[in-house]
């Protein structure tokens, strides 16, 4: 996989050695179908937090059955889960992914290790679909929009504003996020460029999901979670110290 900085220049592929104890936030609403190869993926040592989103067939249920460490989020909302979260991570770098099994896990690995490294402050992926459907024309259109608009707003030359990420914890609590709904990875990465983090994209697979998307999936989804994401792009920019 190759990795970019957040201005397009490639960076190494050597992996350095990466901490013992991380903790995975996995957002999580009716994902009983997933749950079960998603943990099997999560590194040995590390910690699956599955934030439950109000689901009704239980995966709550089925994530403790499977060792996962769960936590209830009652309030609706994409940013609600991963932020609830990242409230209840303890480890020093923390993870995001979806627990729709569109995503391993596994490929969070190297992310850890370039924060951990001190050669990134935050690690994203670009999706890169490995099979027709993986990622609806529609979802992919709006993706591209909204990378386009961001790269005006901030300079950073990044394509894809997946969920599967990886930074410091305190220094993500730092950037005081507020949005609670599709808005929330896309106020990360603004308000990462505003306190001058380093920002790098790693290629992913991606893979269909599991179950019936809430989100990307239809059209009303997609148009939802890019009017989120357009009212994150318009609010005024904020002045903010490096994570450093």
């Amino acid at each position: 996989m190759s990795a970019l900085d957040s201005y397009g220049e490639p960076v190494t592929d050597s992996i350095p050695p990466i901490p013992a104890t991380v903790d995975v936030v996995l957002p999580c609403l009716d994902e009983a179908a997933a749950l079960p190869w998603v943990l099997e993926q999560v590194p040995d040592g590390w910690r699956a937090i599955v934030v439950d989103n109000g689901s009704a067939d239980g995966s709550p249920e089925i994530a403790r059955s499977l060792g996962a460490t769960v936590v209830s989020e009652p309030r609706r909302g994409f940013g609600a889960a991963c932020h609830a979260g990242l409230l209840a991570a303890e480890a020093d770098i923390v993870c995001l992914c979806d627990c729709d099994a569109s995503l391993d896990p596994a490929l969070l690995v190297p992310f850890v290790a370039h924060v951990a490294a001190g050669e990134a402050d935050l690690v994203l992926g670009r999706r890169r679909p490995q099979a027709r459907g993986a990622w609806p024309v529609h979802a992919r259109a709006g993706n591209l929009a909204l990378a386009r608009m961001l790269r005006r707003r901030t300079g950073l030359r990044l394509h894809d504003l997946g969920p599967i990420r990886a930074a410091r914890r305190e220094a993500l609590l730092g950037l005081g996020l507020t949005d609670r709904r599709s808005g929330y990875p896309l106020q990360m990465v603004v308000r990462a460029a505003e306190a001058g983090w380093r920002v790098r994209e790693v290629d992913v697979p991606y893979l269909p999901r599991a179950g019936k998307s809430k989100v990307t999936g239809t059209w009303r989804g997609t148009w939802q979670a890019v009017h989120d994401m357009r009212e994150v792009l318009a609010a005024p920019a904020i002045e903010r110290e490096g994570p450093r």
